[in-house]
């Protein structure tokens, strides 16, 4: 576990060790079958699989990374005009979110097994079943890690935890637990899940209600309950940028005078937070339909 946190050369060592992750999975997976997801080998076999999930899109392999983005390749030569940042052009990053994965293996070997959806639906089974925060942070963490970026496997990751694992339920009552940590790392990975936009209406019919229950009435007062609420207000913010819908929703959990009273809280010490309240703002008054309803 201390070694999975030593850097890239360390994560690609350990990676490119023959039957290390095999036997962190398998091991997961007898606990969780034997109804003991809080021991602390568990915990610490979660805890490794998160450090070596880390960065892991832009650490593959070549071998691999040409096999996730070869569909890319079918991408047309007009989406593939260069803007300001070449490649990674706003088109192409749109593109991307309709670029499929390769057909997942049947019986992933190694490194595979850290982005198939098998390891997917462990880490929610055991932020749904395990007790120990540490392992819950740990399986949200390595979500989170796996949801990051603008690649293919990202959203394709992402597509596997709302559509196809059903995963919305156990994150969101991640919500709602008293360690910040826990909390923290479930609203950054709705923040990441919320990018993807063919997943936003899911996302805001399961979770928008709660993120705006768990909003607090003003800025907090400590670094890390300020760095959660900004990150909750990013989230609104992906959900409501392109949905009247979703604005209405937000409106109708009462989460309008909460997000003005983050946004008017002038302090540098908490402006991450006042700044992110007020991008949501600007998304809200973006929908003129709802003008007279958010004077009322």
């Amino acid at each position: 576990r201390n070694m999975s946190s030593a850097g890239p050369e360390g994560r690609k060592k350990m990676r490119e060790c023959e039957g290390l992750i095999d036997s962190l999975v398998y091991y997961i997976q007898g606990a969780i079958a034997d109804h003991e997801p809080n021991d602390k080998a568990t915990e610490n076999c979660v805890c490794i699989l998160h450090n070596l999930s880390y960065q892991l899109e832009i650490e593959l392999p070549e071998s691999y990374a040409q096999s996730i983005y070869m569909q890319r390749r079918n991408i047309s030569n007009n989406d593939k005009t260069p803007g300001c940042f070449g490649t990674r052009s706003r088109k192409v990053k749109e593109k991307q979110q309709d670029t499929p994965l390769p057909e997942e293996k049947s019986n992933p070997k190694g490194v595979e097994s850290l982005w198939h959806s098998t390891l997917i639906r462990i880490y929610l089974s055991l932020i749904a079943k395990s007790t120990r925060n540490y392992t819950q942070e740990a399986s949200l963490g390595a979500l989170q890690n796996l949801t990051a970026g603008t690649g293919p496997m990202p959203f394709a990751v992402a597509r596997t935890v709302v559509q196809k694992a059903n995963g919305l339920p156990s994150i969101r009552a991640m919500l709602h637990v008293s360690h910040p940590a826990v909390k923290k790392t479930a609203v950054s990975l709705l923040r990441n899940l919320s990018r993807n936009t063919s997943l936003q209406n899911d996302i805001a019919r399961e979770v928008l209600p709660d993120l705006v229950s768990v909003l607090p009435e003003c800025v907090p007062g400590c670094d890390i309950a300020c760095e959660t609420t900004a990150s909750i207000c990013y989230t609104l913010f992906n959900l409501t940028q392109n949905s009247s819908h979703n604005a209405r929703l937000l409106l109708s959990a009462h989460g309008l005078p909460k997000v003005i009273a983050i946004s008017m809280n002038d302090s540098n010490m908490f402006s991450k937070a006042s700044r992110a309240a007020s991008v949501v703002l600007y998304s809200l008054w973006s929908h003129t339909d709802l003008h007279s309803a958010y004077k009322k």
